[in-house]
């Protein structure tokens, strides 16, 4: 490959991370409503709201009407605890797994909860296990997208309408990017600097009537935390689902995580938003087809994930990295490195937030990155 002329046009914004993601186009905080802060949350204001927190999400994402929504602590991760802490033990567990926070799950289930009637399914980063191994009569706990790996599950049609388990799906990047069959999924988690750009700290737990009633219906054997209690004397704590929160929230994160919902309103609701994630991916699908030196980690193009996709390159990792502190010195693309524990390549998150012509630009620089590399 022939050394190439360096661009001259640069993304406008270079934010290109996979967590905290890239905040909405127009984005000033100077236009956030400030009016809570300093306030108690749990103040009539306050408490307002983060209960409008919960009823806007509920309307945008098209829940149905027997679904709950709350703000719990500690981002997907403490929404993710605070569920299996909640509700596993009472029968079987499969777990499915296939990059670093599905294998997170297991460990937990496995290791802190010490579960012993749990069966594991794991595939290689890049690939999906085999999604129909689910037993209807088992929980569930899966990652509807692999942020690590590039990797989503192409539709829902291996969970049973009549199951007797319950499915908890980690959506953190998931939503808000894609179609999720609600009357699939009993729990979902997510947090707010993922998909929509929002700020971290918070996690998001929505219930179906499903899990609703396991909860009031199964005590597990071991010790609850105050922050994973979501029941009292056996009934479910409403006013977790209508603003007041287990712990003290930041209402500083919680309006811009508001403003992030009117963006999306603003846009087209939930369907625009998950239109510009596929064409943001069709871009980088397109650029790929044309190179023989860049590859998507997913094995299967079914696979794809249109927010955190992940690139393999044909360079050693000592490259890859050159590669990537090659454009972040140019100010082109921030973060875009893959994860820790995944191959070496590059993770370039293209959610909602990100715009098409960020995309387009960036791609030039790939190029000339890539030739001043291989060949130094």
């Amino acid at each position: 490959m022939r050394i190439l002329v360096k661009p001259s046009t640069k993304p406008n914004n270079p934010n290109f991370s996979s967590g905290p993601c890239a905040k909405p186009p127009g984005y000033q905080l100077s236009k956030i409503d400030t009016s809570t802060l300093g306030r108690s949350h749990r103040s009539a204001t306050a408490k307002l709201t983060l209960e409008r927190v919960c009823t806007e999400t509920a309307d945008i994402l098209k829940l149905p009407d027997n679904y709950r929504v709350a703000i719990v602590p500690a981002s997907d991760t403490g929404a993710m605890e605070m569920i299996m802490w909640s509700v596993l033990g009472e029968r079987p567990v499969d777990v499915f797994s296939w990059e670093s926070f599905g294998s997170g799950w297991l460990a937990d289930i496995t290791q802190q909860l010490r579960l012993s009637n749990v069966n594991s399914y794991t595939a290689d980063y890049g690939r999906l296990p085999d999604m129909s191994q689910a037993n209807p009569d088992h929980d569930v706990v899966f990652t509807w997208n692999g942020t690590t790996s590039g990797v989503r599950v192409p539709d829902a049609d291996w969970i049973s309408d009549h199951r007797t388990g319950l499915v908890i799906c980690d959506a953190t990047s998931a939503v808000f990017a894609m179609d999720l069959p609600w009357d699939k999924l009993d729990v979902v988690t997510y947090s707010w600097q993922k998909v929509l750009g929002g700020e971290g700290g918070h996690g998001m737990l929505i219930l179906g009537p499903r899990a609703i009633k396991r909860l009031e219906g199964y005590e597990p054997s071991w010790p609850m935390p105050k922050i994973f209690r979501l029941t009292k004397k056996g009934k479910l704590i409403e006013g977790i689902f209508k603003g007041a929160t287990i712990n003290t929230p930041s209402m500083l994160c919680v309006v811009d995580y508001l403003a992030a919902l009117d963006w999306v309103r603003s846009i087209g609701g939930l369907s625009a938003a998950i239109a510009k994630s596929n064409k943001n991916l069709a871009v980088l699908k397109s650029y790929v087809s044309k190179r023989d030196w860049i590859h998507f980690l997913a094995q299967d193009t079914a696979w794809l994930s249109c927010t955190s996709v992940c690139l393999t390159l044909d360079l050693d990792h000592t490259k890859v990295k050159q590669i990537i502190q090659l454009l972040a010195s140019e100010v082109v693309a921030y973060d875009i490195g893959a994860y820790r524990d995944a191959p070496a390549g590059l993770r370039i998150w293209c959610g909602a937030t990100i715009e098409q012509a960020n995309i387009e630009t960036l791609l030039p620089w790939l190029d000339w990155a890539y030739s001043e590399v291989s060949q130094s």
